[in-house]
């Protein structure tokens, strides 16, 4: 017999495991064994003075616990079979890759970056020498954006696809099971390198094949179908179809699919900066309590706001928030300057960062309509060159005191930071464009009352945070998956604008090759 219990229980006992066996003995006798309970979900609920935590317990008595993972990895050797071209080994390509294995299909990824061995050396480089490889960094390479960031896995976009399935398949490859009980998964990204290792090796045991530093420079299109693409080096790779998950950074694809007069549509972004604060701080604001203590994870938090600015209203709000993190440099090419945040599993780093960000829509972008549905590209690439420029030509970022941004003075000082290539005083304004500065200043504001302590001087801001989703949408049918002008080409992920994190890119790769073969396979 099983049986599902709920609790609300106090950290100490939720968050380590013999004082919730304890505690269940407790409950419901000495014969309660690691062997016939099992933690469902958990979640914090930082509501009340007193932090409390949510557990669900799944209990069997007279019966055994069923299996954890339902994903079987025992893949049939695809090597002869039929091949199916990928563009792109992020989340979106890996996961297509997968799925192409089990329907018995033969993956042939193309990564325009290394693998994430060989991208530690760029990571690297960009970091301490300021060197910006355009072809592998934080962004491009084995495992996409994904691989040195938080490996955030909670995502609303549940109806996609199976996300459990998603979950267990991490699981499968050496994530932690904690990722099946947590309500907001994280991997990390000190772990995800080897589960992503791991993703690859599946994918080649099964006879997929994996092209890193592998650059697409064409498409093979003939009568208005895709028969495979044209590589740096001149190669052809065709296949039955091609998925194209290049993430929201390769806006040489963009331009590429413009030239090629491939239907593509301008779409709604946002831009902003990172705010970076004193974990201890956000862990008194949430938690209500001078520490957190040994128990409770780092506190994380999300912000919005409705903010009215020359008789328009359009939201602030917080994006990828990095409990226990880092801002890293994530420029994909020399002479700008990006930044984004990444956490490692254990979320103990003594800074927290999230994105603060304001919407970018085509109605703001009427100084950039000569570049057509590139508007926003191109928008993007401006503030991150203004960015390179005010923080002296290197990657040392732009950073402004918070409380000084919202008062329109000039740091005299800034604080201690993450962001290992190091900041330098600047004015935001000299930067971001007067609707965006205003909105995040009023949208500070609003913050600042929400959690009192928030807005201050012990805290900075860093520009700039311009790539949080592709400014670029590549349609495709709402049913078939499939471009709405292309045969057999399938837009997947973020760089196609139909994902928004790891979990939901993963489901949508799932989705497209899925589709792919129902449509152009001999059977499913």
């Amino acid at each position: 017999m099983l049986k599902e219990l709920e609790y609300k229980l106090p950290p100490k006992i939720a968050f380590d495991e013999e004082a919730l066996h304890q505690f269940l003995a407790r409950k419901h006798g000495e014969g309660i064994t690691n062997q016939n309970y099992r933690l469902l979900k958990r979640s914090v609920d930082a509501r009340g003075k007193n932090v409390k935590v949510n557990v669900k317990i799944l209990i069997a008595s007279g019966s055994e616990l069923p299996s954890l993972l339902n994903y079987d990895k025992d893949f049939k050797q695809v090597d002869k079979a039929e091949p199916v071209v990928i563009v792109g080994c992020g989340p979106a390509g890996m996961f297509a890759a997968l799925k192409l294995l089990e329907l018995g299909y033969k993956p042939i990824i193309v990564e325009r970056g290394g693998d994430v061995r060989a991208r530690r050396r760029d990571l690297a480089a960009i970091n301490k020498e300021h060197v910006v490889n355009p072809e592998s960094n934080y962004c491009f390479g084995e495992g996409g954006a994904g691989t040195y960031s938080d490996g955030k896995l909670y995502t609303r976009s549940k109806k996609r696809g199976n996300y459990r399935r998603i979950l267990e398949i991490f699981v499968a490859h050496g994530a932690n099971e904690n990722i099946l009980v947590e309500a907001h998964p994280h991997i990390g990204t000190n772990k995800l390198p080897a589960i992503v290792q791991a993703i690859r090796q599946s994918i080649l045991d099964a006879g997929g094949e994996i092209h890193f530093n592998t650059r697409v420079d064409d498409l093979i299109i003939k009568e208005n179908t895709i028969k495979g693409v044209v590589t740096q080096s001149g190669e052809h790779v065709e296949g039955i179809g091609v998925i194209l998950a290049t993430g929201h950074s390769a806006r040489d694809i963009f331009e590429l699919l413009q030239n090629k007069k491939v239907h593509i549509e301008q779409k709604s972004f946002a831009l902003g900066v990172r705010v970076e604060h004193a974990q201890s701080l956000i862990d008194r604001l949430q938690y209500h309590m001078p520490e957190r203590g040994d128990f409770l994870p780092a506190a994380a938090y999300s912000l919005v706001s409705q903010v009215r600015y020359k008789g328009k209203q359009k939201g602030v709000f917080s994006f990828c928030m990095c409990p226990g993190g880092f801002i890293v440099p994530s420029a994909t090419a020399p002479g700008e300057i990006v930044v984004n945040g990444m956490s490692p599993s254990r979320r103990n780093s003594k800074y927290a960062n999230s994105g603060i960000v304001v919407p970018v829509e085509p109605v703001d972008l009427k100084a950039y309509e000569k570049y057509g549905v590139l508007a926003g590209m191109h928008f993007q690439k401006d503030i991150e060159q203004k960015a390179f420029e005010a923080g002296g030509k290197t990657q040392t970022a732009p950073a402004q005191l918070l409380g000084d941004f919202v008062r329109r003075k000039t740091s005299k000082r800034l604080l201690d930071t993450s962001y290992q290539p190091g900041l330098t005083s600047v004015n935001m304004d000299a930067i971001l464009p007067n609707f965006i500065s205003e909105r995040l200043r009023i949208g500070f504001k609003h913050f600042g009352k929400k959690m009192h302590g928030y807005l201050s001087n012990e805290a900075q801001i860093v520009a700039t945070e311009s790539r949080t989703s592709s400014p670029v949408r590549i349609p495709r049918d709402r049913e078939t998956l499939e471009h709405v002008q292309i045969k057999r080409l399938f837009p997947s992920g973020e760089g196609a604008g139909f994902a928004g994190g790891i979990a939901s890119a993963a489901m949508d790769g799932e989705a497209c090759a899925e589709q792919l073969v129902k449509l152009y396979g001999k059977s499913l």
